[in-house]
Formats: C-alpha cells, structure tokens, sequence
C-alpha cells in the first residue's frame, strides 16, 4: 500500500530566538527567518515559507534549543498518494 508522511509545522513565536538552526536542517527548505515580524524579545523569528511542502522529518524541532517547534506528523494511505483503488489490499 503506498504511504505518504506529510507534517505541520508549528512555531511558538515568542521563543524563537531566529538562531537559524531549523532553517539550515530543514531537507524541503521551507523555514525561513522573517525580515518584517520582531517577536516580544526583539529577535526575528522563523516562519513556515511553504508549509504544503513539510515532510514531517522532524528535524527543525530535533535542531531548536529554545524548544519553540513542534511538528505533527500524518500518515496519508490510498489513492490520493499515488496509488490505484484496485491496487488496495
């Protein structure tokens, strides 16, 4: 049966630090840190470019020392992923 992971990013602004560390792990490059937004603490935090996009690998929140990311990882099976009905078993 063909699976596909796919995740959701979420990013507590307020502790991030933007120390860039998710951003250079990530394999989809979907992080980026923000020019325009100043969180409470004056830092430029990281925000989801693409987040369509998100393998749900998991790494950005492995990489972040200030523990300001969480991933919610899903698991989508069946036709939608490239794979036929018939193919079902």
């Amino acid at each position: 049966m063909a699976r596909n992971i796919t995740g959701t990013v979420f990013i507590e602004v307020d502790r991030c630090k933007g120390c860039g560390l998710c951003t250079i792990s990530c394999p989809a490059k979907i992080l980026r840190i923000s020019e325009s937004t100043i969180n409470a603490y004056g830092y430029h935090p990281v925000f989801v470019e693409r987040p369509d996009e998100c393998t749900g690998c998991s790494n950005c929140f492995v990489m972040c020392p200030d523990l300001a990311i969480t991933v919610e990882r899903t698991s989508h099976q069946g036709a939608d992923y490239g794979q036929d009905i018939d193919e079902r078993q």
